[in-house]
């Protein structure tokens, strides 16, 4: 069973707040570093050993940022990787390279050490089609439903939810809540949370926002692109409309289909997420094609436009200025944290679990020592 909740209370689709507010974040031309690159990565690698720090960044990043982490012992992961690698690791600083809810959670789950975002403006569309308050209103109007939320909210929407879940285990978390007979409140992307439904059978409620890049993935352009290419697989992001979602062979979160483009035969595959994550690709499946999936229609003037404007905030001259002039970094209500915080190691201790190949409880709260000898995996 699957319900939309009403668009007057909701606020429709993300990208009708997203045209408001889009205007004021310009999104800077590409900084002419060639000549300077390998110096201001130098000096950056300087600066975050004096400042004892470790720079964790999304695949969406620019590569030059992605290739700074890995050179410099950090990660280059999805969120779930991200949030993970920054609670285990040893640095008193954690650098993110990506978009404001990760250094926000990166900071609820490690409320001990600085937490510094590359660029404060660095915002994310599902995050902003989800205020808050009106989740508050969403929620009380169902009060019988386990809230599970998206990774990709802020940390007062995840104090509202029993569950935070990211792509790569929201599949997993669900099919566990729908066994356990919960019915759920899903917010805030409607296309995975719709996938995420069809793939359970769970009885699902869903908030109507989407993600300004995968929202724009079309059908009808990726039939042709894949009749251009008849040998090619398909790697869907579940932030993608059904009919794209639909056309896969691959479904899953950014390192799922990382996974995928290296473990599969095929020499050729059309990608439907970011194109940050070609990056990550071509340098672990080389010799392997990839095509990036159509967004834009017949006279536009990119095929494919799938580049988050706020991931694209964080470059090398970001970066340099953030670690030049740090602040006091990420700072979360204590209120707030708390809530988002029980909320967010729910699904790391989920993640432990899986991993150690333990039985997942009813209730993690309640049987914690099962986790006792379980970290962060």
């Amino acid at each position: 069973m699957i319900q939309h909740f009403p668009v007057d209370v909701c606020q429709p689709d993300a990208k009708d707040t997203l045209s408001r507010q889009i205007t004021w974040h310009e999104v800077p031309s590409k900084l002419n570093l060639q000549s300077d690159k390998a110096a201001l990565k130098q000096a950056l690698a300087k600066q975050l050993k004096e400042q004892d720090a470790v720079l964790v960044a999304h695949y969406y990043t620019d590569p030059d940022i992605q290739d700074l982490a890995l050179e410099t012992g950090g990660c280059v992961g999805d969120s779930l990787e991200m949030a993970r690698f920054g609670q285990e690791h040893e640095a008193s600083t954690v650098l993110v390279a990506g978009v404001g809810f990760m250094a926000e959670s990166a900071k609820i789950l490690s409320p001990e050490k600085r937490v510094l975002a590359v660029h404060d403006e660095a915002t994310c569309s599902l995050d902003l089609g989800c205020a808050p308050e009106d989740f508050k209103q969403f929620c009380a109007a169902h009060p019988d439903r386990e809230v599970v939320v998206y990774a990709n909210t802020s940390a007062a929407v995840k104090a509202q939810a029993d569950w935070v879940v990211t792509s790569s285990i929201a599949l997993d978390i669900v099919r566990h809540l729908h066994a356990q007979g919960k019915k759920i409140l899903w917010a805030p992307d409607r296309h995975l949370g719709s996938y995420i439904q069809k793939q359970t059978g769970a009885d699902m409620l869903l908030w109507q926002g989407s993600c300004l890049v995968h929202d724009e993935f079309k059908a009808d352009g990726l039939k042709a692109l894949m009749s251009e290419h008849p040998d090619a697989q398909v790697l869907v992001h579940p932030e993608s409309p059904a009919s794209v979602v639909a056309l896969a062979d691959v479904v899953g979160s950014t390192t799922q289909l990382l996974r995928a483009a290296i473990n599969r035969s095929a020499d050729t595959f059309i990608v439907a997420t970011d194109q940050g994550i070609l990056h990550a690709m071509r340098q672990q499946a080389p010799g392997k094609t990839f095509l990036a999936a159509p967004t834009a229609g017949e006279s536009a003037t990119c095929k494919s436009c799938a580049f988050c404007p706020w991931m694209a905030l964080n470059s090398l001259e970001a970066l340099h200025q953030r670690l030049s002039q740090p602040g006091p970094g990420i700072q979360v209500d204590p209120d707030l944290r708390e809530g988002a915080r029980r909320s967010l190691q729910r699904m790391m201790d989920f993640a432990a679990a899986q991993q150690n190949n333990l039985r997942v409880s009813a209730d993690l709260a309640e049987h914690s020592q099962q986790f006792q000898h379980v970290g962060a995996a």
